[in-house]
């Protein structure tokens, strides 16, 4: 059975790194996420590109956005080296979807359809530690003991991109941004959608399901 190339699209709090850790390990293929893409490949040379820049990391280090063209070029170099893949965060915008195309075929496109208040609920209930940075949530994941940590026993905190106004905004960026990516994907036949707010299982299910059934064709 050949190694998959997935693209997983969904908002923010869909459920996405979960299920392309299930995709990682039932198909052995690598995870390709822009942040990790970007962490690993700081140094770079892009000076190529003619920007402000000779390197991603000084973008990085500045708390500057790091421009389309390096991220995309930074992705084509992960999915050149992978040996099947899900990516996951990009493409984040048409031109990001535009270019993919000219870098790989996909042959599984899923997009996990999660609506509006679930999300808002999902992703202002996050918890995370202030020391070793582990998860949970005030309703489906709680700790053993109120506000502290199960594994080190650090303090159980909100980040401040979980709060509410942050999270709604996030949710707008998404649905200006990336929705259109969606629609852009909606009509091929490698296209799935995948109902998001099902048990964690359930929608692992549907996901693997979808990519067995396209490693049939």
């Amino acid at each position: 059975m050949r190694n998959p190339k997935i693209l997983l699209l969904g908002p923010p709090g869909a459920g996405k790194g979960t299920q392309s850790s299930n995709l990682v390990s039932a198909f052995d293929v690598e995870h390709v996420t822009t942040g990790d893409a970007l962490r690993s490949n700081k140094e770079m040379d892009i000076s190529d590109l003619g920007l402000a820049y000779d390197t991603p990391g000084e973008y990085m280090d500045r708390g500057e956005l790091v421009p389309d063209e390096v991220v995309t070029a930074i992705v084509e170099e992960a999915l050149t080296s992978a040996d099947g893949f899900v990516l996951d965060g990009y493409p984040r915008n048409l031109e990001q979807a535009e270019e993919l195309e000219s870098m790989t075929d996909l042959d599984v496109i899923a997009s996990l359809s999660v609506s509006e208040s679930a999300l808002v609920d999902r992703l202002t209930g996050r918890r995370v530690c202030s020391d070793c940075g582990e998860n949970y949530h005030v309703e489906f994941d709680q700790p053993e003991n109120a506000g502290v940590c199960d594994d080190c026993g650090g303090e159980l905190i909100q980040r401040e991109d979980d709060q509410e106004d942050a999270v709604r905004n996030r949710l707008e960026v998404f649905a200006e941004n990336t929705e259109p990516v969606i629609d852009y994907y909606s009509d091929r036949e490698a296209f799935v959608e995948i109902d998001g707010e099902q048990s964690l299982d359930a929608v692992w299910a549907d996901l693997e399901a979808a990519v067995e059934d396209e490693l049939k064709r």
